[in-house]
């Protein structure tokens, strides 16, 4: 989804950091092997997600959706010496082909798989986070804030994906598009809880930063 006409999402691509050629070969082998790339965060929000992580600084990084593992190795690249990333998927078929990057990367023995519904294992983790990335099923947005926010540090981030759902936040919703209905109920709820401070950025499908208070 662009929101800038096409020559200038280019500039703009091409005046921002460069991609690294670990996760290059992870794109490249994404699409060859693995159903429904368009899936990945892709160069430009991995490297706004990796700015945004070195910023922070995080000591402990909690992802809900971890597909192929590029996101997920953008946002280890902000992580402290020795902080951690939990990282949360249901696809059974994909934790070989994430843990073969993740093993060819930096940030091995930091990043910690999750097998299953992160609705019944967020509960499990018996941790705090700094920060925490929102890009798995999007009729389960909702919970999975009420899930996290207790376990969010004061002054930690939530990042949440998909926020503008391909444009279809703006335009009439059909009463079975459960997910459309789903993410304008969530971004409402950013808006309005009162223990964070809320930004939607236009970057690629909608990317939302909270604060926790």
């Amino acid at each position: 989804m662009y929101f800038l006409p096409e020559k200038l999402d280019d500039y703009v691509v091409s005046h921002s950091e460069e991609e690294p050629e670990l996760l290059q070969q992870l794109t490249r082998e994404t699409y060859q092997k693995i159903l429904q790339p368009i899936m990945l965060s892709g160069p430009y929000q991995g490297r706004v997600l990796s700015m945004i992580s070195k910023l922070i600084r995080p000591k402990t990084i909690l992802e809900l959706g971890t597909f192929t593992g590029y996101a997920t190795l953008c946002l280890a690249e902000g992580l402290q010496a020795h902080g951690e990333i939990d990282t949360i998927d249901v696809n059974e078929e994909l934790v070989d082909f994430q843990r073969k990057y993740f093993n060819k990367s930096n940030y091995g023995k930091q990043i910690h798989q999750h097998l299953g519904s992160a609705i019944d294992i967020i509960p499990t983790l018996d941790k705090t986070f700094d920060l925490v990335f929102i890009d798995a099923d999007k009729p389960n947005y909702v919970n999975y804030f009420n899930l996290i926010i207790s376990k969010l540090n004061p002054g930690g981030i939530i990042l949440s994906d998909n926020v503008l759902w391909h444009g279809k936040v703006v335009e009439p919703v059909d009463e079975k598009d459960h997910s459309t209905k789903a993410v304008l109920e969530f971004n409402t709820l950013l808006k309005n809880d009162k223990r964070i401070e809320t930004v939607l950025l236009p970057i690629r499908d909608g990317l939302t930063i909270s604060r926790k208070i």
